[in-house]
């Protein structure tokens, strides 16, 4: 009896691993290359122009090509730079197009270069896109509201959006300021030691300064204090866009290989250090004696909504707006600071109208806004060095986006910067600095008063930091401008490029002089 079981397992056996076999080759073709070429064929029956499905790969192998090489050299000094910070966007564009059809591994990507479906996108309020799924180990640096959806979303931008009103951000001013006068008094000890005049790296600099506002602003702590979860940050950064450009393949995030491990260090030490201060907070704020700063803004949010954000909620804000936050300032300042040295006539224009509205005294708040020249070069430098450089969407269903049906699986890539170069938007001279395209605000600033420059996307997923950036970025270039003027350093090297933000690739060395 056993042995007739046992023979008939054998019998079956071949037969049972043939099937499973045949489901294995019938599932690997249906997500590798019968889902792939179906989407594509429907973009094409939409009139999407651009690249055929590539196995597996997609065109990750051509992206990182063009990228590589672009990225091997320096470019001329001047502000054409988005053909070197994202070469197989720009080529597609040139190839096919304002609308235009590549992939990413699987998946399709639409790319989407027209300022009007743009905003369209960045509008749609029918749940019809949202954020595009990333690669799981990417969720590591970018959680918290960025990443939510839905009414989840609406909720969680309810809660916190009264800590980021700008009565909020105004009463945070004497840390932006102390962070700002430990900057210059720093320089000005080197400057006395140097004989008045010395070389620096702008780069880390504001790196430094952008964390110890955020630092103090955000957290109640100085950059020093902090300094911990920014290097974790760092580091995180770097392995979340190594894994962004990888294949990626289901459960490869639960491997223990060495870098996956040190990702999820990374991720516990800095939540282990950010539930301390949150708890260090909660504790002030039960004596009585509650902290001023956005973290205890969110933990007041928190108690307010019936315990509807968690202390794990708190902690991927504080993630999203200690790395969002301090990334994005630090290199729009450092940008800045190299247009203004490429610029001196601007530098000096800029330089002027602070000494007028304010002396040789520290900025008043209330009078930022009398800084028009200072607001426009800020506005320019934005343009022409987006910080972050491509956004995207993903559509969730069938989605009319003007004339196109697009379906459901989609990724759109929306490529501000290319926006912000483009001729038929901004006019021949895209690749000039020009402040004075900005005289009569962001909305005038474009050809025929086309909307076409979105650094802080649109609609109502707008960047909740916006006001908080502008402030800083005011702030700083203001106190720096009354005590310095600089100029770029025979060593620098013109080479922007991402890595998650626009970074200058080589450094950005400049020379300080004191006035």
């Amino acid at each position: 009896m056993e042995e007739g079981f046992i023979l008939g397992c054998f019998r079956v056996l071949p037969t049972v691993v043939l099937i499973l076999i045949l489901c294995i080759i019938s599932v690997g073709y249906f997500y590798i290359w019968w889902k792939p070429k179906k989407l594509e064929k429907y973009l094409r029956r939409a009139g999407v122009e651009g690249n055929s499905y590539k196995l597996m790969y997609g065109d990750m192998v051509e992206s990182k090509k063009l990228t590589a090489e672009a990225w091997a050299k320096p470019m001329p000094l001047n502000h054409s730079v988005a053909p070197r910070v994202n070469p197989f966007l720009y080529q597609m564009v040139q190839k096919y197009g304002r609308i235009s059809l590549s992939w990413h591994e699987r998946s399709p990507q639409l790319l989407v270069a027209d300022p009007g479906l743009v905003k369209l996108i960045f509008s749609e309020r029918d749940g019809h896109f949202r954020k595009a799924p990333l690669n799981p180990l990417v969720d590591l640096l970018t959680l918290g509201l960025s990443t939510l959806e839905g009414d989840q979303w609406a909720r969680r931008r309810r809660l916190i959006t009264p800590a980021f009103h700008l009565e909020k951000i105004q009463r945070m001013v004497p840390a932006f300021l102390t962070s700002c006068s430990n900057l210059v008094e720093r320089w000005n000890r080197t400057l006395v030691d140097s004989g008045g005049r010395f070389e620096l790296d702008i780069a880390p600099e504001m790196q430094n300064l952008s964390s110890d506002v955020i630092a103090r602003a955000a957290f109640g702590s100085s950059f020093v204090e902090a300094e911990t979860i920014f290097e974790l940050q760092k580091e995180q950064a770097v392995l979340v866009l190594e894994a962004f450009q990888s294949l990626y393949f289901p459960g490869f995030r639960f491997l223990p290989t060495k870098k996956n491990r040190r990702r999820y260090e990374i991720d516990r030490k800095i939540k282990a250090r950010l539930k301390e201060m949150i708890l260090s907070k909660e504790t002030k704020a039960k004596k009585g004696n509650p902290d001023d700063d956005l973290l205890s803004l969110l933990i007041q949010c928190q108690k307010q909504s019936d315990n509807e954000m968690t202390i794990d909620d708190i902690m991927e804000e504080c993630k999203l707006f200690y790395f969002a936050g301090q990334e994005t300032t630090a290199t729009w300042l450092t940008w800045t600071m190299v247009v203004l040295s490429m610029h001196p006539n601007w530098q000096e224009k800029a330089r002027e109208e602070v000494i007028q509205v304010f002396g040789k005294r520290k900025p008043d708040v209330k009078a930022l806004n009398q800084l028009k020249i200072v607001s426009m070069i800020l506005q320019e430098v934005l343009r022409l060095y987006t910080p972050v450089p491509t956004q995207s969407r993903y559509t969730l269903k069938t989605t009319q986006i003007g004339d196109m049906e697009i379906p459901a699986g989609v990724k759109l890539i929306l490529p501000l910067m290319l926006l912000h170069h483009d001729p038929e938007y901004w006019g021949e001279d895209v690749e000039e600095f020009k402040p004075e395209r900005f005289s009569e605000g962001v909305s005038k600033a474009a050809k025929d008063d086309q909307v076409a420059f979105f650094p802080f996307g649109w609609g109502q997923r707008f960047c909740l930091g916006q006001n908080f950036a502008m402030v800083e970025a005011k702030l700083a270039l203001s106190m720096i401008l009354q005590h310095f003027s600089f100029d770029l350093s025979p060593s620098y090297t013109h080479a922007p490029y991402t890595v998650i933000t626009l970074q200058p690739q080589y450094g950005a060395p400049l020379i300080l002089h004191r006035i």
